[in-house]
């Protein structure tokens, strides 16, 4: 009987723990719902909604003050037209002298921001190569696509061209820079003085 008690005491305990632990979960899951709570879906959605509006509404504020910043450049750099119609000789020079010189000045601004934007450029691509070379890094220089086939067309030309030159060298006829099997084929086809009557 000792041995039941102890083991249904021993039971409870258990039970006791595991009902111990089931709260403090349950306890925790309803903490994390009561954080989730606030941002439900639909308020998610009618948030997305007033962003994406705002953002809209932001671009089009900067793409208004753009076009009107490009039209007072354009304004500023080109003047009002002028009346040509009523003009006579002298005026007509005049307006084209006036217009010659504002192509001039035009021009020649270009040609300075040009200038600056070819010399910023190559700043950038000095400090860059600074940077790389003061880290360790070096840019890997792009490689040409060479054909395998060139390499192997390459190595049988040499193979001819030394054949070629075997081929032209002069015929020596000595015994000394003759091979012996050479020497043994010339013997046997030597006919005995006997051999040619």
């Amino acid at each position: 009987m000792a041995d039941d008690e102890a083991k249904k005491a021993k039971q409870a305990e258990i039970e006791r723990k595991r009902a111990e632990v089931r709260k403090r979960m349950e306890e925790a899951s309803k903490a994390k719902k009561a954080k989730k709570g606030f941002m439900t879906p639909e308020r998610k959605k009618k948030l997305r909604l007033l962003l994406r509006k705002k953002a809209a509404e932001e671009l089009k504020k900067e793409q208004e003050r753009k076009a009107a910043e490009r039209r007072r450049i354009i304004e500023e750099r080109c003047g009002k037209p002028k009346n040509i119609e009523d003009a006579n000789e002298d005026v007509l020079r005049d307006i084209v002298k006036e217009y010659f010189d504002r192509m001039y000045t035009c021009e020649g601004q270009k040609w300075d921001l040009e200038f600056e934007v070819r010399k910023r450029d190559w700043e950038i691509s000095d400090l860059n190569a600074q940077v790389n070379d003061l880290r360790g890094k070096f840019v890997k220089p792009t490689l040409k696509k060479v054909s395998k086939y060139e390499n192997k067309f390459a190595k049988l030309q040499k193979k001819a061209a030394e054949f070629n030159f075997r081929n032209q060298l002069k015929v020596v006829k000595k015994k000394e820079f003759t091979l012996e099997e050479e020497d043994k084929e010339a013997k046997k086809s030597e006919k005995a003085d006997w051999q040619k009557k």
